[in-house]
């Protein structure tokens, strides 16, 4: 037998025929039949609606069947089975067919111009009869919604994808932002917020409702997100729907040259503000649904057949298919009541045999007994995906709202924490399900990084374009019992009692948000120093200290009231997070650890170190991390997600020595840190890495994907350890904590050799970091290393000699177009010549080591000496006469910022790469703002690097006056003199305004060694 399509292929005047049926009204099913066997042919022949057109039907079939919808929309009889309402039938099949090749049957009913294209469709429903028009002014009355409930349901579903369908959204999007409209935000105060009909009265009502106020948020979520508020419609369109949402919208919006109408403002203006309607929204969602639980009678269990209907019921066919389940027009799976009854049936029949008259009469009332229950199911289950549909919806407006179209918001942090409050609050109630409190928490944490993004955007409601340094620390964050509040709430939501831990993994993803949040009072790349200098130049008297000494101290308080509302519940959140740490998945165990971490950061009185300490934490911790780079393989064997938690568990070890000091990389030692390190293979683990293996992420993480990947963290923890070597306490080779560095150093001189050997051309940050702390570690305990079998000491001095002569401002060995990550890299570069010096220190005092002058001509070897100690003072003194003057270059420019244009402070973001912070339409006082954070940033830089200098110039001149004073070492320095008496005049030369601090002990060193130079060059 042929199929119906083939069959009616073969004479179009047939195909015609059927479909003309849709007029006829005085029998419904045969309406029915038209309307079922037009979608049956849309789907299966493309040319359909060329072939009504070939045959002038094609708007007769638009008026019959907008006729055959307006019909429905009339009728006063509620239609039980929607499998027979023509209403929703005619809806569904202008849904399916939307993304079928165009021109389909949707373009033709719904009036798009099907003789041309498509998305250049100008939509005119109020003169043109067809479906389109009867949904539209049917939506806007929205009558008797007990009966049409379903068809105001699918008309949403459907304009929501028709907006989403990329041939319609052009003329659908225009027509509904249209004035005659006003399509967006007229529906939010109406049926947005009605309350809901109660579960017993009308559950079909209820659900639809739902799924009603679902597709409107939908929809409007889209509008928001694809609208160009450019143009004046999509604007005014975008500034209704959040006024009507949110409650409000900026009132300094219209003055910008992008505002061309008042219209929407004062059509806005008639209606009186009201409360964020997001707000009540969200409440008309907080009920708990029923429970879809199975409760089988007794005698079931007691005949033995409640094990064959839970397999019915696991069973997830189609009764098609054997099963007893369907798929209904919304797409849940619901169980098919016939199916189900057939299945009892079969069963009761079975067992029929071997019952008693009273068990049969039991049996048949159990077997009542459950199909009441699955249609209480089906009901109980679509409230539940209505429930979340909803949520979906409003979670969707929410972050568009919030990460798209901030700039339209009057007040936004306050929009923010209310958002942000009012989905902490619904995660914690108890009414809240698993699947709701994971969307809840996705729009939480959208918030939470809205909120950082704000707390450094330029603050707003000012008409002047000038920005002042007191911007920077006046900045919007919220008050601290606001903080407090969402904390609070937010620990709550993680002790919940159903959560699962995907649902966790999102709620710490927040908690860490919410600690960076709090530290970000100030940005950490701008010191004080050049806050306080800045301050002075703009207020007067000691107000600069006051206000911030003020910031400060409320900075203080936030972190201590932190700690307090943590504490509270201190042991059941560490149970929760070491539970996931250790037990759960690699992406839970990753951010399990930073939290431990962030704990350990806002950690007073060591509270929380204890925490670690006695559940064994940190040394499982530490096993953990040795296990791993212990293994002799690939990294192509580990997951992703396994690197990334040794990444975060190297993140909680590091935190002790950087939050206790010494006292933390006392407690890494005692635990046989560096033991465990010593023996891991870290090269041998590294040779075989396949960068292949490795996906984006770590790639991100990490900076690189060779071996340098986990020698950096290790380097790290070492570093750490030589804090505690104090050169008081030094017994020679004897000390415990240098033997223990010194070991590791020979354990894995591969490595070290390897990065003191590291060619520096063209480096990277990474490698840069690499070196200085391969040299720091080694410059404080090499010089007690008396074996020579594994000596470091020519890779020391090789880098010496390739260094010190070095003019690190004219070199730029970074090569880099970011002056900031050139500035960087020279700080680091800097900081390595001062561990090198440092170590040369230790050799002159402690080892009493005394240099030759330079080398001879016979020398093979490179040794350190004098005139490297010259080469790197005379380098330090032209980096601080440059850095000096660049340091005061830069104040100045921040000073004279205001006068600056458009371009020259567009300038200044561009050498500092910082133009993805600004769009074109971002006004001269926000260019400015991030122009000073960055010129902040910089000469905060230089002030760090003129103390580096000058650290390292100390150093110099104490070698070099240690030599002068050993008559041994004195004899033949006159032409050594001549060459370093210029360098120390100009370091004489100094001036304390330029370097930014008091320079009397440095005058004196410098006067001092000065003197010694003339009289050695006199004698």
């Amino acid at each position: 037998m042929q199929p119906l399509d083939v069959i009616l292929a073969q004479s179009h005047r047939q195909i015609v025929a059927l479909l003309e049926f849709v007029r006829y009204d005085y029998l419904p099913q045969i309406q029915q039949c038209s309307i079922k066997i037009m979608g049956i042919l849309s789907s299966r022949i493309v040319g359909l609606v060329q072939l009504l057109l070939k045959a002038d039907v094609g708007k007769m079939v638009i008026e019959d069947y907008a006729a055959c919808l307006e019909f429905r929309f009339d009728d006063f009889q509620v239609i039980e089975d929607t499998k027979d309402d023509v209403g929703v039938l005619t809806l569904q099949l202008l849904v399916d067919n939307i993304c079928r090749p165009a021109p389909n049957i949707t373009h033709l009913l719904l009036g798009f111009d099907v003789n041309g294209s498509i998305e250049q469709t100008v939509l005119k429903p109020k003169s043109q009869y067809s479906c389109l028009k009867i949904i539209l002014d049917n939506l806007e009355k929205a009558t008797k919604p007990d009966i049409n409930s379903l068809l105001h349901e699918f008309s949403f579903q459907l304009l929501y994808e028709l907006c989403l369908d990329p041939l319609t959204c052009g003329p659908v999007m225009d027509l509904l932002s249209t004035k005659k409209y006003q399509f967006f935000s007229k529906h939010v105060g109406t049926i947005g917020v009605t309350p809901l009909p109660k579960r017993n009265s009308n559950q079909s009502l209820r659900i639809s409702m739902l799924h009603e106020r679902a597709w409107l948020l939908k929809m409007l979520a889209l509008a928001l997100h694809i609208s160009d508020i450019s143009s004046s419609v999509y604007r005014e369109a975008c500034m209704a729907i959040l006024y009507h949402t949110f409650g409000q919208c900026a009132e300094n919006f219209q003055s910008t040259s992008l505002i061309h109408s008042h219209d929407a403002l004062t059509s806005i203006s008639d209606v009186p503000a009201k409360r964020n309607k997001v707000l009540d929204l969200l409440e008309v969602l907080q009920f708990r649904c029923p429970d879809t639980s199975t409760k089988y009678p007794q005698l079931l269990s007691s005949l033995g057949i409640e094990s064959k209907i839970e397999e019915i019921l696991r069973n997830s066919a189609t009764f098609e298919n054997g099963g007893v389940y369907y798929y209904s027009e919304r797409g849940d799976r619901l169980i098919d009541l016939d199916a189900f009854r057939e299945k009892l049936l079969q069963i009761s029949q079975e067992l029929n045999s071997q019952l008693t008259e009273p068990e049969k009469a039991g049996l048949k009332e159990s077997v009542h007994h459950l199909l009441k229950w699955a249609w209480r199911y089906n009901k109980n289950l679509e409230e539940q995906a209505a429930q979340l549909h909803m949520l979906t919806g409003w979670s969707q407006i929410v972050e568009v709202a919030v990460s798209r179209r901030m700039s339209l918001f009057e007040d936004c942090s306050q929009l923010l924490f209310e958002l942000l409050d009012a989905s902490l609050n619904a995660t914690t109630s108890p009414d809240c399900s698993v699947k709701m409190a994971y969307v809840l928490t996705n729009v939480s944490l959208t918030c939470m990084a809205k909120l950082r993004d704000e707390r450094f955007i330029c603050p707003a409601g000012t008409d002047s374009d000038a920005v002042t340094c007191l911007d920077i620390i006046s900045s919007k964050q919220l008050p601290n019992a606001a903080c407090n509040s969402l904390l609070f709430k937010l620990v709550m939501a993680t002790l919940r009692n159903e959560s699962s831990e995907i649902l966790r993994r999102r709620q710490y993803a927040l908690l860490l948000s919410y600690f960076q949040y709090c530290s970000s009072i100030l940005d950490s790349d701008v010191p004080p120093s050049v806050l306080r200098f800045l301050l002075l130049e703009e207020q007067d008297g000691d107000d600069e200290d006051i206000t911030l000494q003020k910031v400060l101290k409320e900075h203080n308080e936030l972190a201590h009231a932190n700690f307090s509302i943590i504490r509270k519940e201190a042991q059941a959140i560490v149970d929760l997070v070491t539970k996931d740490a250790f037990h759960g998945s690699e992406a839970g165990k990753a951010l399990s650890f930073y939290v431990l971490d962030a704990l350990i950061s806002i950690d007073h009185e060591k509270y929380f170190l204890n925490q670690l300490q006695s559940r064994g934490i940190l040394r499982s911790c530490l096993s953990d991390v040795a296990n791993y780079l212990s293994k002799d393989s690939s990294l192509a064997s580990e997951s992703s997600q396994r690197f990334c938690t040794v990444d975060a568990q190297f993140s909680l070890l590091l935190r002790l020595s950087h939050h206790y000091g010494k006292h933390g990389s006392q407690i890494l030692l005692s635990m046989g840190a560096l033991q465990n390190l010593s023996a891991c293979n870290l090269m041998g683990g590294q040779k075989k890495v396949n960068p292949r293996a490795i996906s984006k992420i770590v790639k991100e993480r990490t900076g690189e994907i060779d071996k340098r990947s986990l020698i950096t963290p290790v380097l790290r923890i070492v570093t750490s350890f030589t804090s505690l070597v104090d050169s008081a306490d030094f017994l020679e080779v004897k000390n415990k904590i240098v033997r223990e560095i010194v070991d590791f150093a020979k354990q894995h001189q591969s490595v070290f050799n390897s990065i003191l050997r590291e060619n520096m051309t063209g480096t990277n940050l990474l490698t840069l970091e690499q070196l200085s702390m391969a040299v720091s570690i080694l410059s404080k305990v090499w010089a007690y290393e008396e074996n020579e079998e594994c000596s470091y000491i020519q890779d020391l001095f090789s880098l010496m000699h390739s260094l010190f002569s070095v003019d690190f401002g004219i070199l730029n060995f970074m090569q880099s177009p970011n002056m900031i990550e050139n500035q960087k890299s020279e700080l680091i570069a800097f900081g390595l010549c001062f561990s090198l010096v440092s170590y040369l220190y230790v050799l002159a005092t402690r080892k009493n080591m005394r240099f030759q002058v330079s080398y001879g001509r016979n020398s093979d070897q490179q040794h350190p000496t004098l005139q490297m100690v010259s080469d790197l003072l005379n380098s330090a003194t032209l980096a601080l006469e440059r850095v000096g003057e660049e340091k005061y270059m830069l104040l100045n420019k921040i000073r004279d910022l205001n006068e600056l244009s458009r371009k020259e402070v567009d300038e200044i973001i561009k050498v500092c790469m910082k133009q993805d912070c600004i769009s074109p339409n971002d006004n001269i006082r926000k260019r400015r703002y991030i122009a000073m954070i960055d010129l902040c940033c910089m000469a905060g830089n230089r002030d760090q690097l003129i103390t580096l200098l000058l650290q390292i110039t100390e150093c110099a001149v104490t070698i070099l006056l240690i030599h002068f004073q050993d008559d041994a070492s004195a004899k033949g320095l006159s032409s050594f003199s001549d060459e370093l008496l210029p360098v120390l005049e100009r370091l004489e030369h100094l001036k304390e305004d330029k370097v930014g601090r008091s320079l009397k002990l440095f005058h004196r060193s410098i006067t001092t060694l000065k003197e010694m130079t003339i009289r050695t060059i006199t004698i």
